[in-house]
C-alpha cells in the first residue's frame, strides 16, 4: 500500500496545473504579461499549457491506480519537473523575468515531493 497523502497530492497537482493551464491556453499573451513577460510567444505558451493539461489530467484520472502505476507516473512527473527546473535555471541566467524564480521554486518543490515518494515506493 502507498501513502494516502500521495493521492491527495495528485489531486492538488491536477488543480494547480489546470489553474495555470486554462488561462495560458485561452489568453497566453495576457496571462504571461501578468507574470512579467512583455513579449510572450503564444505558440510556445500554449504548448506549456498543453503539457500542464495532460500531466494534470493524468494526475486526476489515475489517482486511484495501483502502486506500479504510481511509480510510472512519479517517474514521468520527475522527468517533467526536472526538465522544467533545468530550463528555468538556464532562463534565469539568461535574464528571464523575476517571476521565473517563483516558477522555479514551484517546480523544484514538486520535484522534491515526487522524488521523495518515488524513492519510497521503490522500497514498498
Amino acid at each position: 500500500m502507498f501513502p494516502p497523502l500521495l493521492r491527495k497530492l495528485f489531486v492538488l497537482h491536477f488543480a494547480l496545473d489546470y489553474l495555470f493551464a486554462i488561462p495560458l491556453m485561452i489568453a497566453p499573451v495576457r496571462t504571461m504579461a501578468l507574470f512579467g513577460w512583455d513579449n510572450a510567444e503564444p505558440v510556445a505558451t500554449r504548448l506549456v499549457a498543453a503539457a500542464l493539461l495532460g500531466i494534470g489530467g493524468v494526475s486526476l484520472i489515475a489517482r486511484n491506480a495501483d502502486a506500479a502505476s504510481y511509480r510510472h507516473m512519479l517517474t514521468m512527473k520527475l522527468l517533467w519537473s526536472g526538465a522544467a527546473v533545468l530550463g528555468l535555471l538556464i532562463s534565469l541566467f539568461e535574464g528571464a523575468p523575476v517571476m521565473t524564480a517563483g516558477f522555479l521554486a514551484v517546480f523544484a518543490s514538486f520535484f522534491g515531493v515526487w522524488l521523495y515518494y518515488r524513492l519510497r515506493l521503490k522500497i514498498v
